[in-house]
Parts: structure tokens; C-alpha cells; sequence
């Protein structure tokens, strides 16, 4: 057993020495048989990954990725090697970013075609998480291809691509510096709408304007969106996604707490059945005290520099309110308790 161990692990060295020389100094041929070596070995243990970054493979496979014929096998296995390197190894992530990638990202933005660019997305996830520690990263590139990703016609098989595009874009959020470019780029309207029509990338989405909340720019840009508050109370409305209707209560808490507009909107739209039935029978503890808490404000007429002649709009919030109240509290009583009995 033990000759049988040490022939692969010479095995393995002699693959290692290879691939470099092949990256380094080898033609098209050899860097693509050693981008699916560095590939392999950097899959089977972290130990793999570190060694093979000490021996210098992370800026020859970002040149490759870039400088490669468009959607060839040399190209995309630069990518898989790289993505392998910087799984679960904050250094590689490091040296990917020394290397170029980011200052490089507009150049393969402009030269790739689509399918190029969303299978990026699985990279730049890993490469955003740099911007959660304090490490200082350009976050303009990534944010301009994430867009460009999230923009494009998406398939059903996209799904796993616009999970890492959105979860990466809530990893740029968390850095309160980037709330200005992420809102100047639109980026308010186009998460709202994915909150609507894709509910696997809801939960990023949501959680990355909560994080534009933080800030006064994000507060008001999340409060002029059109697709507010319609968005918030359908996500409120599917039970099936605790965590997500738990965001979507604080960002409309958020919203509903700085504009009387936004109140009275709601409670026209006939918002106010579907928070009576969330504090009802909410699965979430957490909902259920915020929608409560959103009943009362409406009740109660609550204003937090409320616009125009602030008397007269509780006025009549209070009294939709209590139209409302009155013409759906028994039929969600009813449904309330047939869900407990089940």
C-alpha cells in the first residue's frame, strides 16, 4: 500500500511540474491540458490548491481566460481551474484578484458572448466575498458584469447562474460604499423584480436592499421604486419562504415607516387583508409582530413626515382601514383557523 501511495504521489508531482511548465511556456495545446490538471488536483483537498497557487499557475490561467479563443475548451478550462483554486481558500481568492481579473473584467465583458459571461458568475461569487472582509476590492467591474448577467434573457436551466449573479451582488452590498454605484446602476428596480418572478434568488435579492436600508441613498431609492410596495406584500404572502417574508416585513416597515403615501397606497390596493392574514398565521414569529405592528401604524394614522395636509390623510387611511377591517376579518378568522386545526 504504501509503494502503491508514494507511486501516485510522484505521479502527482510529475502532473504538477507539467502543467506549470505547460502554462508557462507551453502553446495553446499544453495550457489547456494543464488548465484541466490544475482543475483536477485543486479539486481533490485545500492542501492541492495552496501548492499549486505557491507555484505561480493563478495569473497565466487569468490571461488565458481573457487572452483565449471566445467560448473554446482553452478558455473555458481556465475558468473551471480558477474556480476550483479559489473555493474555500481566501488566498487564492487574493492572488486571483493580484493577478488582474478585475481590472481585466470590462476587456472579456466586451469580447465574450453570453453564454461566456454567465458561466463567470460562478467566479466572481467567490471573488465577491472579498468584499466582506478587509480586504479593499474594486467592486465596480464585478457590479457592471453581474448587471449585464442579471439583465440578459434568462432560461430555467439559468437558475443556478442568477442565484451566484444575485448573491454575489448582496456580497457587494454588505460594503456600505458601494450602495451609491449599486443604486445609480439601476440595480433597485431590477432585484425588486426578481423578488417577483424568480423566488430562488428572492431571498439575495431582499437581503441585498435590506442592506441598501443602511444608508440614506438606499432608504430613498428603495421608497421611489414603482414596484413598491406591491413586491414586499406579495413576498410577505408566500408562506413558503419564512426567511423571505421576513425581509420583505422589515424592508416594507422600512418604507411604510418614512412615507404616508406609501400607507395610503397600500391600504387602497387592499393591502391591509394580506397583513391581517400574516399576523394571523404567519409562519414566522418575526412576521407576525411586524405585520401586526404595520396594522397599528395604520390605524392609529401614524406619520413620519407624512407629505400634504397630514390630518386629513389619517383621516382617511383610518377609515379604509377600518372598511377594510370590517369586510375581511371574519373570512380570514375562517381560514386562519381551518390552517390551525390542520
Amino acid at each position: 500500500m504504501k509503494k502503491a501511495e508514494t507511486g501516485t504521489e510522484k505521479e502527482e508531482q510529475m502532473a504538477i511540474r507539467r502543467a506549470v511548465k505547460g502554462l508557462h511556456f507551453g502553446g495553446w495545446a499544453q495550457k489547456e491540458e494543464a488548465a484541466a490538471t490544475i482543475r483536477d488536483l485543486a479539486k481533490r483537498d485545500l492542501s492541492k490548491k495552496r501548492a499549486l497557487a505557491e507555484l505561480g499557475v493563478v495569473p497565466p490561467l487569468v490571461s488565458m481566460l481573457v487572452e483565449a479563443e471566445e467560448g473554446g475548451a482553452c478558455q473555458r478550462l481556465a475558468l473551471e481551474a480558477l474556480v476550483e483554486l479559489a473555493n474555500a481558500s481566501f488566498t487564492n481568492k487574493v492572488l486571483i484578484v493580484d493577478a488582474g481579473l478585475l481590472t481585466r473584467l470590462p476587456q472579456l465583458q466586451s469580447k465574450a458572448n453570453l453564454s461566456t459571461k454567465k458561466s463567470l458568475a460562478p467566479l466572481l461569487l467567490s471573488i465577491s466575498s472579498l468584499a466582506k472582509t478587509q480586504i479593499p476590492i474594486n467592486s465596480l467591474p464585478i457590479l457592471s458584469f453581474l448587471l449585464h448577467i442579471l439583465r440578459s434573457p434568462l432560461r430555467p436551466t439559468d437558475t443556478p447562474i442568477l442565484v451566484s449573479a444575485t448573491t454575489a451582488l448582496h456580497n457587494l452590498s454588505t460594503q456600505l460604499d458601494n450602495s451609491k454605484s449599486i443604486i445609480s446602476a439601476g440595480a433597485v428596480h431590477l432585484l425588486f423584480n426578481l423578488c417577483f418572478f424568480h423566488p430562488k434568488a428572492a431571498e439575495a435579492a431582499l437581503a441585498t436592499l435590506a442592506n441598501l436600508t443602511l444608508t440614506e441613498e438606499g432608504k430613498r431609492g428603495i421608497e421611489e421604486e414603482s414596484l413598491v410596495p406591491e413586491a414586499l406584500v406579495h413576498v410577505m404572502a408566500r408562506d413558503e419562504e419564512p426567511r423571505c417574508q421576513e425581509l420583505a416585513a422589515y424592508l416594507l416597515m422600512v418604507v411604510v415607516g418614512r412615507s404616508e403615501e406609501k400607507r395610503r397606497r397600500m391600504v387602497e390596493m387592499g393591502f391591509v387583508e394580506t397583513l391581517m392574514e400574516v399576523g394571523l398565521v404567519g409562519r414566522s414569529k418575526v412576521v407576525r409582530e411586524k405585520a401586526i405592528c404595520m396594522l397599528r401604524w395604520f390605524q392609529d394614522g401614524r406619520s413620519k413626515g407624512g407629505m400634504g395636509d397630514v390630518k386629513r390623510c389619517r383621516r382617511e387611511i383610518r377609515c379604509l382601514v377600518n372598511e377594510s377591517l370590517d369586510r375581511n376579518m371574519e373570512s380570514i378568522l375562517r381560514r386562519g383557523g381551518g390552517q390551525m386545526k390542520n
